[in-house]
C-alpha cells in the first residue's frame, strides 16, 4: 500500500514538474530553459576558476573537518531576517545565470512558488534555501560556500560540472576513494554520504528541527544537480532518496528558472513573508 501511495505521489510530482517548466518557460522572456546552466557557452573565467578551486580543495578530509567545525552551531545567534540581510551583500560567483544579490534570488524563487499556489512550507523553502551562504561571515572562501555539490569519498561522476578539475584533488591519488562506491555501500542512502561542503549542508543543520522533512531535504540537496538533473549517483540512493528526486526537480525548476535580471520590490512583500517566517521560526536561532 505504501509503495502504491508513493508511486501516485511521484506521478503527481512529475506532472507538476512538467507543468511548472512550461509555465516558467513562458514567464521567463529573456531566456529559454536550455539557456540556463550552460557552462560550456556562458561560464566566465571567474566561474571556471571558482570550480577549479572547488574541485581541488573539496577533499573528504576537508568535508569531515568542516562538518565537525560547524556541528555545534555556536557561531552566531541571529534571526532569519538577519541572515537575509547578509544575502543582500552576496553575489554568487559560481552562477552563470544571475548577477543580482542572493536576497533578490530568494524572493524571486519564493514569489514564483507563491504565484503557482504551492504549499506555504514550500514557499518558505524557496525564500530561505540559500541562507547557508552566511558562511561568508565566518571567513569561508566562495568555493566552500556556493556551487554544485557532489559526494566525496567515492569516484567522481562525469555528470558533475567541470569534472576535469578533479585531477588536482588529492583524493584522486587514493585508490579506495576512486572506486565506484568508495567508502560507501550500495544504496546506503544520501544521509550516509558526505557531500562537498557548502551552504546546503550547513543550512540543513541549522534549520532541520524547524521545518517539515521535505523542506529540510530540499535544502540539503538542492545544489546536487548531478543527481536531480543528470541522474547520477543513483547507486548511492535508497528508496527514500529516489522518491524525493521528483520533489527536488520540482523545486529546482523554480530555483533555476525564476532567475531574472529584473529586481524585485521586497519591501512590498515583507508583510506576507514576515508572517510566513514567524510560523516556523523563533525570533533567533543558532548558526
Amino acid at each position: 500500500m505504501k509503495r502504491t501511495i508513493m508511486k501516485k505521489k511521484n506521478a503527481l510530482l512529475h506532472i507538476a514538474l512538467l507543468s511548472t517548466m512550461n509555465i516558467l518557460a513562458i514567464q521567463q522572456k529573456e531566456k529559454t530553459t536550455e539557456d540556463f546552466r550552460d557552462y560550456e557557452n556562458n561560464a566566465s573565467e571567474t566561474i571556471k576558476e571558482f570550480y577549479r578551486l572547488n574541485h581541488t580543495h573539496q577533499t573528504l578530509n576537508f568535508v569531515l573537518s568542516k562538518k565537525n567545525e560547524y556541528a555545534a552551531l555556536d557561531k552566531l545567534l541571529m534571526g532569519i531576517w538577519d541572515a537575509m540581510n547578509v544575502l543582500d551583500t552576496i553575489v554568487d560567483d559560481s552562477d552563470p545565470d544571475l548577477s543580482l544579490t542572493q536576497s533578490v534570488h530568494a524572493f524571486q524563487t519564493a514569489e514564483r512558488l507563491r504565484q503557482n499556489n504551492h504549499p506555504r512550507w514550500l514557499i518558505l523553502t524557496g525564500l530561505i534555501h540559500d541562507l547557508g551562504k552566511v558562511l561568508v561571515l565566518f571567513g569561508e572562501p566562495p568555493w566552500a560556500v556556493v556551487g554544485d555539490t557532489f559526494p566525496v569519498g567515492c569516484a567522481y561522476s562525469d555528470k558533475v560540472v567541470f569534472t576535469h578539475y578533479f585531477a588536482h584533488n588529492s583524493d584522486i591519488n587514493n585508490a579506495l576513494l576512486q572506486t565506484h562506491y568508495g567508502i560507501y555501500t550500495p544504496n546506503c542512502g544520501l544521509a550516509n554520504v558526505h557531500m562537498s561542503w557548502g551552504h546546503d549542508e550547513y543550512l540543513y543543520s541549522v534549520v532541520k528541527n524547524y521545518l517539515p522533512e521535505q523542506a529540510s531535504y530540499i535544502i540539503r540537496y538542492h545544489s546536487f544537480y548531478a543527481a536531480h538533473k543528470e541522474g547520477a549517483y543513483d547507486y548511492l540512493m535508497n528508496d527514500y532518496d529516489k522518491s524525493m528526486i521528483p520533489l527536488l526537480q520540482l523545486f529546482s525548476s523554480y530555483d533555476l528558472y525564476s532567475k531574472s535580471p529584473e529586481p524585485i520590490n521586497s519591501a512590498e512583500l515583507m508583510p506576507y513573508y514576515k508572517k510566513l517566517v514567524a510560523e516556523y521560526f523563533p525570533e533567533t536561532i543558532n548558526w
